[in-house]
């Protein structure tokens, strides 16, 4: 399993991965500065969201034709480039090139989701799900990373708070264009031949297709929801220290991908269907705990679950979906998984800031309750197709 192709997707997942940690930590404060309308405080995040949505049958297209190697490298050129972008703009204290370059965030960020399918295409079918979890789990590093850089490098440019830490964001996300280089595709001239024939609509008639998008994009959506509402609740609305808030950003992110550990070999044990329920209990505590109180602690051991609940919901539906379709249809499935499952990320980023001003943090966690019970139905409609587990 560890070969050279593995190695570069894991080292490249590490600094590809701070991007959307650093949007998620700043965004809705930097927004927050930038804007006098508070409720449009997160759109940045949403803007972000909203690009890889956008962005991802994009990706999935310039890949099948140009192959993975290329699209990873434009990817992480993008990166660079918006990275440099956000600190421009908050150096020249402009909210729309803010939103303008977090866009570009996004549609890097389009290619680098598709890190967990390039990896699923050189194992073998058996440890598919553990080698997904392990590209994943080394997202820890990137957010430790990113998390951290942004409290060292704020301050690095004097009176333009986070300039620095954007300048220094740019200098990490250049490295994966270097190391893609290197990568080996296949044979691009010889997957030409296998033009898939089937549309949306045929690949949406799958049971387990349908099952692996509402897994991953319901996790996504109250995630991200929940997630991005978090820094301006606790930091500008409870007056909670932004470097509590890192804290608990940082906790939520090793929730979301410590379990990588293991979810796979609980996806081999006890099958797709079983993980996903558990996925739906944990998200249930994280709500009630959410509810009851607003503290330090609350919000960490709340922010925790949200993030072991996702793992279980998104790492699922990846495993389920890639044993769901034909070879010739990878990309177009693909695409079509990200496309939705970030569309309804998108959702949830750009309703947090809006809701939460609008109604309260209470509020914000019990509006997921409704899309959890969507999960349920469309996992049983599932098993009554004779699900693969």
């Amino acid at each position: 399993m560890f070969n050279k192709n593995f190695l570069i997707l894991t080292i490249s997942q590490v600094f590809s991965s701070t991007p959307p940690v650093v949007t998620i930590l700043l965004s809705g404060i930097i927004g927050s500065t930038l804007i006098n309308i508070k409720h449009l405080a997160t759109l940045p995040t949403g803007v972000m969201v909203g690009g890889v949505a956008i962005s991802s049958l994009i990706a999935s297209k310039i890949m099948s034709i140009k192959g993975r190697s290329f699209g990873f490298s434009l990817g992480a050129f993008v990166s660079t480039l918006a990275s440099l972008l956000c600190a421009y703009s908050i150096y020249i204290q402009s909210f729309n090139i803010y939103c303008f370059a977090n866009f570009f965030i996004g549609f890097a960020m389009a290619f680098t989701h598709q890190y967990r399918f390039a990896v699923a295409e050189i194992v073998e079918k058996k440890l598919i799900p553990r080698a997904i979890s392990i590209v994943l789990l080394l997202s820890i590093v990137g957010a430790l990373l990113g998390s951290n850089m942004v409290n060292l490098t704020k301050n690095i440019i004097s009176n333009h708070l986070y300039v620095g830490s954007y300048l220094f964001l740019a200098f990490l996300t250049i490295i994966p264009s270097i190391l893609f280089i290197f990568y080996k595709d296949k044979n691009i001239l010889v997957e030409k031949k296998y033009v898939s024939k089937k549309n949306i609509l045929d690949l949406l008639k799958n049971h387990h297709i349908r099952l692996a998008i509402t897994s991953a994009g319901i996790g996504y959506v109250i995630m991200s929801f929940i997630m991005t509402a978090t820094p301006i609740s606790m930091h500008v609305l409870d007056n909670i220290s932004l470097y509590k808030t890192s804290i608990v950003i940082q906790l939520h992110v090793v929730g979301m991908f410590l379990p990588s550990l293991f979810t796979g070999e609980l996806i081999k044990k006890f099958g797709h269907t079983k993980i996903i329920y558990s996925g739906v209990i944990i998200f249930i505590l994280c709500i009630f705990i959410n509810f009851i109180h607003q503290s330090y602690y609350n919000y960490a051991f709340g922010l925790i679950l949200l993030g072991v609940a996702w793992n279980f919901t998104f790492v699922t539906g990846t495993s389920l979906l890639v044993i769901s379709y034909d070879d010739n249809d990878r990309f177009k499935a693909q695409g079509l998984n990200d496309f939705i499952v970030f569309t309804s990320q998108t959702m949830g980023s750009l309703s947090a800031g809006y809701l939460l001003y609008l109604t309260n943090w209470q509020n914000i966690n019990l509006f997921c309750l409704p899309l959890l019970l969507l999960i349920i139905y469309t996992s049983y409609s599932a098993n009554k197709k004779k699900l693969y587990d």
